[in-house]
């Protein structure tokens, strides 16, 4: 009986993890214009990127800002890749973007030779700030692939570090100013996100239960 616990524990994790490796990748941004320090970690700490396989010949970036601390993605430009163009654009309540983007290139973008495809950018409706990524919201951008192309090839990209790169603008920091950040590459194992984290803790929380049961 408690093997068969334990293969079950074991089992769950294991399936987590390749259904996200399968699926679901997510990419942190770094700083390009480090107009003030405190700004820059607050970018790095807590912005971040999932792209997800969206089937049907498309993928979904979805942006998310997990705060505390105040910020707004207000802007998103993409460089290149296996993308074809942007489908749809929607976001969770109080976050409103639209096509295409002002400025049109990613502001400091020129310090990393980022150039952004036309047509592969959008920002934040008036008032941009209010309307940008904040605080415990999330923005989705879903993109049509080239044909022939696969989820596969747009995770290539991005881990190459230049076939396609993500930039985001960010505004509304505590300490005023803005910041630019382009994303980092995750050619590594993927860091779970907060819902698989979740799942994986109950999981060894379930462990410890039984092994406190069984006494070992």
């Amino acid at each position: 009986m408690k093997s068969k616990y334990l293969l079950g524990i074991v089992f769950l994790v294991a399936f987590t993890f390749s259904c996200r490796a399968g699926h679901a990748v997510p990419y942190y941004f770094s700083c390009i214009t480090n107009n003030t320090i405190a700004a820059a970690e607050i970018g790095e700490a807590q912005l971040w990127v999932d792209v997800t396989d969206a089937g049907e010949s498309g993928v979904l970036f979805t942006f998310h800002n997990d705060g505390p601390e105040a910020s707004s993605i207000t802007d998103v430009y993409f460089d290149d890749g296996h993308l074809l163009g942007i489908s749809s654009i929607t976001g969770s309540d109080g976050v409103s973007f639209s096509r295409p983007a002002s400025p049109p290139n990613l502001p400091g973008g020129n310090a990393v030779d980022f150039s952004t495809t036309a047509g592969f950018l959008a920002d934040s409706d008036p008032p941009v700030q209010k309307n940008g990524v904040n605080p415990g919201e999330w923005l989705n951008i879903y993109f049509s692939l080239i044909n022939g192309a696969t989820f596969e090839n747009v995770i290539a990209d991005l881990d190459s570090g230049e076939l396609l790169r993500i930039g985001i603008h960010v505004q509304g920091f505590a300490g005023g100013g803005s910041e630019s950040f382009v994303n980092a590459t995750n050619a590594t194992a993927p860091v779970p996100e907060p819902a698989t984290m979740i799942l994986i803790g109950s999981g060894l929380i379930g462990l410890a239960a039984l092994r406190k049961k069984f006494g070992k």
